[in-house]
C-alpha cells in the first residue's frame, strides 16, 4: 500500500514537473514570439540604428587615429626617409598606369563627341572644347581618383593590414614609436604632393588623346587646337587640383584606416583591401558632388 502511494505520488510529482516545464517553454515561446514581432515591426529603425552606431565607432576611432597621425615626427631623418619611399611607390609607381588610362579616355570622348556633332550647322572646333572641358572639369580629376583608389588605397590597405596582423605595429609600439604618424603620415603628405601632378599629367596625355580621336574623325589640327583655347577658363585646372587634394586626404587616411585596424588573419587584410576601396570610391563620389556645388556653383 505504502509502496502504491508512493508510486502515485511519484507519478504526480513528475506529472508537475511535466507541466511546470511545458508552461516555460510557452512562456520562452511566447516571449521569442512577441521579440520577433517588435523586431520585424521595428527592422527598418533597428537597422538604421545600427549602422549609424556602427558609423559613428568608426568616425571616433579614425579621428583618434588622426589625431596620433598628425602629430610632430619624433626623428626628421626618418620621417623624411620613409616619405622619400612613398612618394615613389604612390607617385611614380602610378604614372604608367595614369598615362595609359588618360590618353585611351581622351581618345574615346573626342571620337564620340565628333559622332554626336554630326551637324553641318555646328562648328567642329566644338570637339576640341568639348574634350577639354570634359578631362580638365571630371574625368581628370574624379576618374583618376577612383582609379588611384582601387591601385594606391589597396596597396596601403593591404601593407599596414599585413603589418598589424604579424604584430609589427605592435612591436614599433613597444620600442616607443607613434605607429601611426610613422606608417601613415607619409603616405597622407605623398598623396597630397603627387595626385595632383598626376592629374595635370592626366589633362595633358588626355589632350593628346583627344587630338589622335579628332584626327581619326577627319577634324583638322588648327580645329581642334581652336577648341581647346576657345574661352579657356584658367580657374578649371584650380578647381580640378583643389578636388584632387581632397580626395588625395581621402583614399590615403582611409584606406590607411582600415588597415590599422585590421583584425584577423590573410582573409581580414584582404577584407580590409576591399573595403579600402569600395569606402574610398564612395566617399570620393559624394564630396565630388559637394565640392563641385560649392565651388562652381
Amino acid at each position: 500500500m505504502a509502496d502504491e502511494k508512493l508510486g502515485q505520488s511519484s507519478h504526480f510529482f513528475f506529472l508537475l514537473i511535466a507541466q511546470e516545464e511545458k508552461k516555460k517553454k510557452i512562456i520562452i515561446m511566447n516571449k521569442k514570439n512577441i521579440c520577433f514581432f517588435i523586431s520585424n515591426a521595428n527592422i527598418n529603425k533597428l537597422l538604421i540604428f545600427e549602422h549609424m552606431l556602427k558609423l559613428l565607432k568608426h568616425l571616433g576611432k579614425y579621428f583618434n587615429m588622426m589625431s596620433k597621425v598628425l602629430s610632430k615626427p619624433k626623428k626628421y631623418s626618418v620621417f623624411l626617409g620613409q616619405l622619400n619611399l612613398e612618394l615613389q611607390k604612390i607617385g611614380l609607381n602610378s604614372i604608367s598606369i595614369v598615362t595609359i588610362i588618360s590618353f585611351f579616355v581622351g581618345g574615346v570622348v573626342s571620337i564620340q563627341t565628333a559622332f554626336n556633332l554630326q551637324n553641318p550647322l555646328l562648328p567642329k572646333y566644338l570637339i576640341g572644347l568639348a574634350s577639354r572641358d570634359s578631362l580638365i572639369l571630371e574625368f581628370s580629376p574624379t576618374m583618376i581618383a577612383l582609379i588611384l583608389a582601387g591601385k594606391v588605397g589597396s596597396s596601403i590597405a593591404s601593407e599596414i593590414g599585413s603589418m598589424r596582423i604579424t604584430e609589427q605595429i605592435d612591436a614599433l609600439e613597444i620600442m616607443g614609436m607613434n605607429s601611426a604618424s610613422y606608417l601613415i603620415l607619409p603616405k597622407i603628405i605623398a598623396s597630397i604632393f603627387f595626385f595632383p601632378l598626376l592629374v595635370v599629367l592626366s589633362m595633358g596625355i588626355g589632350m593628346i588623346g583627344a587630338w589622335i580621336g579628332a584626327l581619326s574623325a577627319d577634324i583638322t589640327t588648327s580645329e581642334f587646337l581652336y577648341g581647346l583655347k576657345y574661352e579657356f577658363n584658367p580657374f578649371y585646372i584650380t578647381y580640378a587640383i583643389i578636388k584632387t587634394i581632397f580626395f588625395a586626404f581621402i583614399i590615403s587616411s582611409v584606406s590607411s584606416y582600415l588597415g590599422y585596424f585590421t583584425k584577423g588573419g590573410a582573409i581580414a587584410v584582404a577584407k580590409s583591401s576591399t573595403q579600402a576601396v569600395v569606402s574610398s570610391s564612395i566617399i570620393i563620389l559624394i564630396l565630388n558632388y559637394v565640392l563641385t556645388d560649392l565651388i562652381l556653383s
